[in-house]
């Protein structure tokens, strides 16, 4: 039942000899960053170790969401959110993406309380956020047999489709001239006085005088080997797909202990909110202090578990030669297995506020591993110590709604443009451990 599969992209496999830049990872940051450079004429190679899309892009919520980011993402959200609006034109393809809305139902005055401090810079800034409460909270919300305080539902949200995305968007970056490789790990960069000039694959050398890596849960790893001590963890998120039920919202909605969303294919996906697993391993000692603060902070919304991940992670190599075969090519798609407690969880907490859910069957289930920073804020990024070198990643779970923005911001700055929204927020330096790479 775990088993995810996104929608296969079938491109010419050949390696080119030279391009302008090299894209590390076919997730929805990869992608979307592909397809903004190649539009421009960038030449452009994306190499993805796996299938498109196959790790975290294709196991998320689908959300795309303006609403609850923390401040700092919250431009890049709104930008985001208007490049999804156009994407299926744009690109020719279907993503799924439809402009739904989204509602966050508060339990308590706590969560009222909290949503409209946000509500404040979110006003500010132009949304059409808005609280509902009683009869218009019924209207807008039915099938409820849970009282809730209020509801936070922000119309012009949406949502998308996973398992088509990714996949979509980089059979538009090929259309637009880019190279889209798959099973193509990238081992490591090359440099000449210092600065990019080629990165090495398992199947040969690509010139190019910039590199972006997107790798996800994978970019600590990569950027370790060529000495950037990258403050990344992994979080797991368990999720379910549930058959058709009537009498719902058609709009995504979250609570304190359940989310779902229609999907296209008449189904919702289903998972218990603020219930993810924190493995804990090597690198959560490595990283302890960096990482302290938020646990503090988020200790309700977390389990820490060690497992098999521990013991996976103290045996793989952190350090290869361009000509040693790397874990990337080991482990080509991250397909942890679920947590039956969570989906249980999820779907019992929702069909006890929707009745309408009581009959709905688990159709599937899965899990997907997402890559966090300590403050929750994405790296998009270039790297000073190594001139040519860029990072998108740490987007902690909200990747695929902002993905888009992210992949344009990110073209906008290995290109030298003026950057759609401020790119301070998501400077690397402001971890500590990284100010000297940068």
């Amino acid at each position: 039942m775990s088993r995810i599969i996104p929608e296969l992209v079938v491109t010419p496999q050949e390696l080119p000899a030279h391009v302008d830049v090299v894209v590390i990872g076919g997730g929805i940051i990869g992608v979307s960053t592909a397809l903004s450079l190649a539009e421009r004429g960038v030449s452009v190679a994306l190499c993805e170790k796996g299938l498109i899309g196959a790790e975290q892009s294709a196991r998320n919520w689908g959300w795309v969401r303006q609403m609850g980011r923390d401040p700092a993402e919250l431009p890049l959200a709104i930008e985001s959110l208007r490049i999804w609006r156009g994407m299926n034109a744009r690109i020719g393809g279907e993503t799924g993406f439809r402009q739904a809305g989204i509602a966050y139902l508060c339990d308590t005055d706590r969560d009222v309380a909290m949503y409209e401090e946000w509500l404040k810079q979110a006003t500010s800034l132009g949304l059409d956020s808005r609280f509902v409460r009683g009869e218009a909270l019924e209207a807008l919300i039915p099938g409820m047999a849970k009282p809730f305080r209020a509801a936070l539902h922000t119309p012009s949200d949406g949502r998308a489709e996973p398992l088509i995305a990714a996949p979509a968007i980089a059979r538009g970056a090929a259309a637009q001239g880019a190279h889209i490789l798959t099973n193509c790990a990238v081992r490591s960069i090359e440099r000449s006085a210092g600065r990019v000039s080629g990165c090495v694959t398992e199947r040969g050398e690509i010139r190019c005088s910039s590199v972006v890596l997107a790798g996800g849960a994978w970019s600590r790893l990569f950027a370790g080997n060529i000495g950037i001590d990258l403050p990344v963890l992994k979080i797991l998120g368990s999720v379910a797909r549930v058959s058709s039920v009537d009498g719902v919202p058609d709009f995504a909605v979250g609570a304190g202990n359940f989310a779902f969303r229609r999907r296209l294919d008449g189904g919702f996906t289903v998972a218990q909110r603020n219930a993810n697993i924190a493995p804990i391993t090597p690198d959560s000692f490595r990283l302890f202090l960096d990482y302290t603060p938020t646990l503090i902070k988020s200790w309700r919304e977390l389990t820490l578990r060690i497992g098999g991940q521990f013991f996976r992670e103290l045996s793989m190599a952190r350090s290869w030669k361009s000509d040693e075969v790397t874990p990337f090519e080991q482990i080509r798609i991250l397909d942890p297995d679920p947590s039956w407690r969570r989906v249980d969880g999820g779907v019992s907490h929702l069909s006890e506020a929707f009745p309408a859910f009581r009959d709905a069957k688990i159709t599937q289930m899965w899990a997907g591993l997402m890559d966090v920073t300590p403050d929750a804020v994405p790296v998009i990024a270039p790297v000073g110590s190594i001139p040519g070198f860029h990072i998108a990643t740490g987007f902690s779970g909200h990747g695929f709604g902002i993905g888009p923005g992210a992949g344009a911001l990110m073209a906008d700055l290995v290109t030298g443009s003026a950057p759609r929204v401020d790119p301070t927020p998501f400077r690397i330096e402001r971890f500590r451990r990284l100010q000297k790479a940068a």
